[in-house]
């Protein structure tokens, strides 16, 4: 499919100001580079200074709203572009010139149905930020709805004279129209990589469009961050070392999501931490046991956790804004997880072979004798060294990138989970070069394990599988029977050599439900046994 005009215009300024930082050149250094990148040579390079990562993330601001968040969307994929473009780009800066006060009442007033000042005692001109889909207003909610938002859950900066202090949160005008014209550039880019670029093939465009577009969509529904946030409230109910603004449902839709208000010291602003007389190495316990908590005993993580929307209050305890991009894992996932870390610490590679392959990120008939080996080389050098220089999250990352050669699929929450470990360890040794973040959650992931990995909860584990299984016997019972009615009616027929499967030696035809019973026994003895 040919491009229109409007998007070989936006092709051709896409690529000046990828030359202009100078992007550009490892790709033209290849020798599968397509001719129309040498070409943009003619082009000057403006702007060297940096590293590669701090140029893209540059670029990307450049060329406005979509690209930004297609920045932090790459942020994820260390394994397609390095640990240090990731980072570079996780640090990329969502902010751009706010859209007129005007707008944003218009879009509330639309929303919620009725005039702002009914909705707000008081409503600030001013935004106090605005990123690449939404900026924030402060506001005052009139007393008598105060109660959403207020000071119950403890999460929010308590009522003025007024009534609660929020924030407001509104959508651009016009984003998702502005979104789908880049969508459609981006699906035809990664098209015509995959098509024309066999080498590259490897990274799967497509894929990562696929994913950008995904987490764009749920980012322009407010009303899905409204639930992130009560979802991380509930979680953190009884554990205050983590604070999350509260939702004032009544103010908040599908482009407006109103929500208490929280300030703090930003987390990686260690000068001002010391000056507020900060513990630092009891703030970083408590961002490790939270980060914890989250990935292992929830299993629903802040897939954005970079410094600008993490901060620390006055007690020492941890504020978050900023729920648009969310990381879930399953408790199987999070099972494999401390399963492969105990193989890693165990130095045991063919048992952490052995965990890739049940957990489905290895295919059975890989040499698994071979893939131990690739992981003895990755796990080896850290062996036996000292946990404050060792990097979790790079191993992670390099475990991750073993994928390629042996055609494993990618693990998106593995991806996202491992860009907010690397964010974690780079806020931690700015800190304290010292002190190493997993080294302060060990106790809570040695407890973790114990519990959920021990003989006592596989053994549990089996009971309620058991319990399961045995749960789904009736329905299976039931249908085999009804299938059985419909074969002696002639409703449905079977396969000669089915017929003679399900015939006994004596020649007569076994009941499907005595088939059906002797299947489940197996299951019951197969689970008791293990």
């Amino acid at each position: 499919m040919l491009p229109s005009l409007r998007t070989l215009g936006r092709i051709l300024r896409i690529a000046r100001t990828l030359r202009r930082y100078d992007i550009l050149e490892p790709l033209e250094s290849t020798p599968f580079a397509p001719s129309a990148l040498r070409l943009l040579r003619i082009f000057p390079v403006e702007h060297k200074e940096g590293r590669l990562g701090q140029r893209l993330a540059q670029a990307l601001t450049e060329l406005g709203p979509s690209f930004i968040k297609f920045g932090q969307v790459l942020s994820t994929r260390a394994d397609l572009l390095g640990d240090d473009v990731a980072l570079d780009l996780a640090d990329l800066q969502d902010r751009l010139p706010p859209f007129s006060t005007a707008e944003a009442k218009a879009t509330i007033e639309r929303e919620l149905g009725r005039p702002v000042a009914e909705l707000f005692a008081s409503f600030e001109e001013q935004p106090v930020s605005a990123a690449s889909i939404a900026q924030v207003h402060f506001a005052v909610l009139h007393p008598e709805s105060s109660e959403p938002a207020g000071e119950e859950e403890g999460t929010g900066e308590g009522e003025t004279e007024e009534g609660e202090a929020v924030a407001v949160k509104v959508l651009r005008p016009g984003i998702e129209s502005a979104f789908e014209q880049d969508l459609e550039l981006f699906r035809w880019l990664a098209e015509l990589v995959e098509r024309t670029q066999p080498r590259l093939r490897r990274f799967r465009p497509r894929e990562v469009v696929e994913v950008f577009e995904d987490t764009v969509r749920i980012e322009m529904d407010l009303r899905l961050e409204a639930a992130a946030l009560s979802e991380m409230a509930e979680n953190f109910a009884d554990d205050m070392t983590y604070r999350v603004p509260p939702v004032a449902w009544p103010q908040t839709s599908r482009r407006v999501l109103t929500m208490g208000r929280v300030a703090g010291t930003p987390m990686d602003d260690r000068d001002a931490l010391l000056a507020e007389g900060h513990d630092l190495e009891a703030v970083l316990s408590k961002a490790a046991a939270i980060f914890f908590k989250q990935v292992f005993r929830d299993g629903f993580f802040h897939g954005d956790q970079h410094p600008g929307n993490m901060s620390v209050d006055s007690e020492g305890n941890i504020l978050a804004v900023d729920f648009g991009i969310m990381g879930r894992l399953d408790y199987e996932t999070r099972c494999h997880l401390a399963d492969m870390l105990l193989a890693t610490l165990e130095r045991d590679y063919h048992g952490l072979a052995a965990t890739y392959v049940k957990a489905g990120y290895l295919p059975a008939e890989a040499n698994h004798a071979t893939f131990a080996q690739a992981l003895r080389s990755v796990c080896e050098p850290i062996a036996g060294r000292p946990l404050n220089e060792i990097s979790f999250a790079r191993l992670l990352g390099q475990l991750l990138q073993l994928t390629e050669s042996y055609e494993m699929p990618v693990q998106p929450q593995l991806l996202l989970l491992q860009k907010n470990m690397l964010i974690a360890e780079g806020v931690s040794r700015k800190l304290d070069p010292g002190l190493n973040i997993w080294s302060l959650a060990r106790p809570l992931i040695e407890d973790w394990i114990r519990d959920n990995r021990g003989p006592e909860a596989r053994l549990r584990g089996g009971a309620q599988s058991l319990l399961a299984s045995l749960e789904r016997l009736p329905t299976t019972v039931s249908n085999l029977e009804k299938a059985s009615t419909s074969l002696s009616k002639g409703e449905i027929r079977l396969s000669d050599d089915s017929v003679q499967a399900l015939r006994s030696g004596n020649g007569r035809g076994v009941p499907l439900k005595w088939l059906a019973w002797g299947a489940a026994a197996v299951v019951v003895l197969a689970l008791l046994l293990d």
